[in-house]
C-alpha cells in the first residue's frame, strides 16, 4: 500500500494533475495513468491484506481452541478485514469526481471498519499474553489504536465542516489549492489527519512481525 502510495503521488506531481503539498490519497486516484496504477495496486493490496489476516486469524484459533470469548472477537475481526478490504477496492475503483458516494462508502468501510479491527486485535493482544507477545506489543497497538481514533475523529469533524461550509460547490472537483483560498485551512486539516491515519495502519501492521516470526506454514497435499 506504501508503494501505492508513493508511486501514485510521484507521477501525479510529475504531470502537475495534483496540488504536491498534502493532497488527498483520493486525488491521486483520479486522473491517468496514476489512478490506473493506484487502483491496479490497491486491489492487490486488498488480496494480499485478507491473505495475512486470515494467517493472524489462524494463529489465534490454534493457540486458543477452547476460548470462547476471544473465537467470537477472532471471527469479528476477520469479518471486520473482509469489509475492510472489500471498502478499499471500491474506493480504488470508484473515483470520487465520477462516484462520490460509491468512493465516501468504500472510504467508510476502508477506515470505519479498519479502526474496528484493530481495536479488536488490541483487545486480542491483551487477552493473549504471553501466548502470542509480551506487554510490550499490547502498549503499542494500544497507542497506535488512539492514534488512529484521533486521526479519524479530526478527519470526520474537519471534512463535516468542509464539505457542508460556504467553499464553493467544486470541492469534490478542486484539485489544486489555492492557499490564501477558502476552506484552504480545513482542506489541508483533513488532508494531513488522512495521511496520519493511513500511517496508523502501516505503524499497527508492523507490530505483527513479532507475531509472524512464531508462524510456520506448509501445504499438505491429501489424494
Amino acid at each position: 500500500m506504501a508503494a501505492a502510495f508513493i508511486f501514485s503521488y510521484v507521477t501525479a506531481i510529475t504531470l502537475h494533475h495534483i496540488y504536491p503539498a498534502l493532497p488527498y490519497i483520493s486525488d491521486m486516484g483520479t486522473v491517468a495513468p496514476e489512478k490506473c496504477l493506484l487502483g491496479a495496486m490497491l486491489n492487490v493490496t486488498a488480496v494480499l491484506c485478507i491473505a495475512t489476516i486470515y494467517v493472524c486469524y489462524k494463529q489465534v484459533q490454534a493457540l486458543n481452541p477452547e476460548e470462547n470469548c476471544i473465537t467470537k472477537l477472532n471471527k469479528a475481526g476477520f469479518v471486520l478485514v473482509l469489509l475492510s478490504c472489500l471498502g478499499r477496492s471500491i474506493v480504488a475503483n470508484f473515483q470520487k469526481t465520477i462516484l462520490f458516494a460509491a468512493h465516501v462508502s468504500g472510504a467508510v468501510l476502508t477506515f470505519g471498519l479498519g479502526l474496528l479491527y484493530l481495536f479488536v486485535q488490541t483487545i486480542l493482544s491483551y487477552q493473549m499474553q504471553p501466548q502470542i507477545h509480551g506487554k510490550q506489543v499490547f502498549w503499542i497497538r494500544l497507542l497506535v489504536v488512539i492514534w488512529c481514533g484521533v486521526s479519524a475523529l479530526s478527519m470526520l469533524i474537519c471534512s463535516s465542516l468542509l464539505y457542508n461550509g460556504n467553499f464553493g460547490t467544486d470541492i469534490v472537483q478542486k484539485l489544486h489549492w489555492n492557499p490564501e483560498g477558502k476552506g484552504y485551512v480545513l482542506h489541508m486539516i483533513t488532508t494531513a489527519a488522512e495521511w496520519s491515519m493511513s500511517f496508523s495502519f502501516f505503524g499497527f501492521s508492523l507490530t505483527s512481525i513479532r507475531d509472524f516470526q512464531k508462524i510456520s506454514l506448509w501445504v499438505e497435499a491429501n489424494l
